[in-house]
């Protein structure tokens, strides 16, 4: 696919480096992807590096025993640090990229990577923004995993989705829910029904309604 100009409109500091813009434009490759699409898999090879454009991608890790746990979202203009990292040390993929709904992603090939980082300082502002910002993310899950009720992490995960697409109505059943957050779906749906006394949601058939 043709890289259109707003492409590469949509993250600040790409904005007043046309140099940057110029050069992405000649290494990276536009795709689309449709909700559940998997972008990057678990202990795939990283061979080139998400940055979301258009729509929303969750990035999530799983257990021995095959439960996951979603670590964080990417929205338009950021990108997977996670791969980023294991890319440029040549190292296996440890977390699972996933398509949330209708998205585009700007990937950029690992080995021009370290390149980039060296002729465009727009470029390693960016790569630390990310960082500095999926940190704060991931102290976030620490903290909630360690801290917090699972009814608090649950309005916590809906409230998150519903900032992803700006709609209170979220489609998505007990059981994904449960699988995201790495607890059993009996113990969503007891959650939830509770919540729902409380008026805090609104519950129908695989949607979720918060109030």
């Amino acid at each position: 696919m043709e890289n259109s100009e707003t492409t590469y409109e949509f993250i600040d500091e790409f904005k007043a480096a046309p140099e940057l813009k110029d050069r992405l434009r000649e290494i990276s490759i536009i795709k689309q992807y449709r909700p559940g699409d998997v972008i990057v898999e678990e202990n795939s090879s990283i061979v080139t590096i998400p940055i979301v454009s258009k729509g929303s991608v969750k990035v999530m890790q799983s257990d021995e025993d095959g439960r996951e746990m979603v670590l964080y979202y990417l929205k338009p203009g950021e990108g997977c640090i996670m791969s980023f990292l294991g890319g440029i040390h040549d190292e296996t993929s440890k977390i699972r990229v996933v398509s949330e709904d209708n998205t585009e992603l700007m990937l950029i090939p690992v080995d021009k990577m370290t390149g980039l980082m060296q002729e465009y300082p727009a470029w390693l502002n960016y790569i630390f923004r990310l960082y500095h910002k999926r940190f704060e993310e991931l102290l976030e899950v620490i903290n909630a995993v360690s801290f917090k009720k699972m009814d608090e992490r649950l309005l916590d995960y809906l409230r998150k989705k519903a900032g992803l697409t700006g709609s209170k109505v979220i489609y998505i059943t007990h059981e994904q829910i449960g699988s995201e957050l790495g607890t059993a779906r009996v113990v969503v749906s007891r959650l939830l029904k509770q919540m729902e006394k409380e008026g805090l949601v609104e519950l129908s058939r695989n949607k979720v309604i918060l109030k």
